[in-house]
């Protein structure tokens, strides 16, 4: 499946004016009782999580998550700080990540890295790999400075 043919489009429709919509992977957001699909639009600025339905579409609204909106995030068990997931992401077949945001609510993403082969196509391929990428680099710039 081309992730980025498939929801760039629904995407950029969500950006704001002179935003960069830098890449798009798909995760499962768990919660206590279930999981649902979700695409992330990594933009220079802001995580853009819109829910899909079972046939992977867009449904319902998007939820923007800026650098600030964000309190901790963590990979796995990379530890908590932001300088960790970027690296974190990159390095597992498959990875949790998880939010803690600053209105108290919490969110798991759990993804897998893409790529090449049987195992890359089913979890995204190319597209996914590089929306990883982005995502990782947008932690990277988005991490407070001490």
């Amino acid at each position: 499946m081309d992730l980025a043919g498939k929801y760039q489009p629904h995407l950029q429709g969500l950006l704001e004016p002179s935003e960069e919509l830098r890449g798009t992977c798909i995760a499962t957001q768990q919660s206590t009782f279930k999981g649902r699909a979700i695409a992330i639009g990594i933009t220079d600025r802001r995580l853009l999580l819109q829910p899909l339905d079972r046939r992977g579409d867009p449904i319902g609204d998007a939820t923007a998550l800026t650098p600030p909106e964000i309190g901790s995030a963590e990979v796995d068990g990379a530890g908590g700080g932001w300088l960790n997931v970027g690296p974190a992401i990159l390095d597992a077949t498959a990875v949790t990540l998880k939010l803690r945001l600053e209105n108290g609510d919490k969110l798991k993403l759990m993804m897998m890295r893409g790529g090449a082969g049987t195992l890359g196509r089913l979890g995204g391929g190319e597209s996914q790999q590089d929306g990883l990428q982005a995502l990782a680099d947008w932690f990277a710039q988005a991490a407070p400075r001490a």
